[in-house]
């Protein structure tokens, strides 16, 4: 093969992640990659994300053009990649994750302390308007869509006082000088995968999967194996917000990983760690998860799925 397709969404930064995949196996291999756009159910549908009750709409397209042969791989953001994915593919490299925190943009380049009551902050992240709500009840969160730029710009012009986005996406689109705030991880739990690419092949194509595996990061395949273990435990849904991130150094025998789940009030909040051997990181997101489990994350699941039918009436 003298050439590899390879799928993505068509967004700016969408397109950025698949280059910088590339840019890294271009080092590694004479062959040439020819990179096709695919439109995803996420980038059609414009309602809010919370209101849309299925999983992979960023990614669902994608994977079956994989499948079927019309792409030989996929490059994806790993948290829109659902655990249950179809068993004709496998997740075949993680490169090196960027930062997975969140972080404010604001029209003032004001921090989160520092907004006026009442003022308006947008986002698209159940999990990210909880942790908000905990932190700023007398702010009013108000979902936003549309591509990275589109919401800073959204931010920066004055419909919204303020937006929280993925500190990646930023730095990926080289828009770093508009973050007024990046918040602690610890304080402010991630989404599971937050800042990682995912390459994405067939599982019975073993020349390519060895391929990608040669810019695997293997610091940033053990998060992304423990986050995904612990959200494939809890089935956790886009409806169950979940915060989860793992933090691993390099050469070092073990790791951490957290998480947080709340009450959709936000008066409750679940919050743990467990630290475990590097190299089996799946068993400690399954044992974690089980934890959570113990600690009553299934209620907290059961009243997030009727707040959720309630907020929709009011749209």
């Amino acid at each position: 093969m003298n050439n590899f397709r390879v799928g993505t969404r068509g967004s700016r930064l969408a397109i950025a992640q698949t280059e910088i995949a590339l840019c890294t196996l271009r080092k590694r291999t004479s062959l040439e990659f020819e990179v096709i756009t695919i439109s995803t159910r996420g980038d059609v549908d414009r309602r809010p994300l919370f209101t849309i009750d299925e999983k992979g709409i960023f990614e669902k397209e994608i994977n079956q053009a994989v499948i079927s042969g019309q792409v030989d791989f996929a490059v994806h953001s790993l948290k829109d990649i659902p655990s249950d994915l179809s068993e004709k593919l496998i997740v075949a490299s993680i490169p090196k994750r960027a930062s997975p925190n969140d972080v404010l943009v604001s029209k003032r380049d004001l921090k989160l302390a520092d907004l006026p009551t009442d003022a308006v902050v947008g986002t698209s992240s159940l999990r990210r308007a909880i942790q908000l709500f905990r932190v700023r009840p007398d702010l009013h969160v108000k979902p936003i869509r549309g591509n990275v730029e589109t919401r800073v710009s959204r931010s920066i012009t004055g419909e919204y006082d303020a937006v929280i986005l993925a500190e990646a996406g930023l730095t990926r689109l080289g828009m770093k000088d508009v973050i007024a705030e990046r918040f602690d991880i610890k304080d402010f739990v991630p989404a599971p995968g937050q800042g990682a690419i995912a390459i994405v092949c067939r599982r019975d194509n073993k020349e390519l999967i060895t391929l990608l595996r040669t810019i695997e990061d293997p610091q940033s395949k053990i998060e992304a194996d423990a986050e995904r273990a612990l959200v494939s435990k809890l089935e956790a849904g886009c409806r169950f917000p979940v915060g989860a991130v793992a933090v691993s150094k390099p050469r070092k025998s073990t790791f951490t990983l957290y998480a947080s789940i709340f009450s959709p009030d936000g008066r409750k909040n679940i919050k743990l760690k467990k630290s475990g051997n590097a190299i089996h990181p799946a068993d400690v997101g399954t044992e974690l998860a089980g934890l959570l489990l113990k600690k009553g994350a299934q209620e907290l699941a059961a009243g997030w799925r009727n707040a959720v039918e309630a907020w929709n009436k009011k749209l």
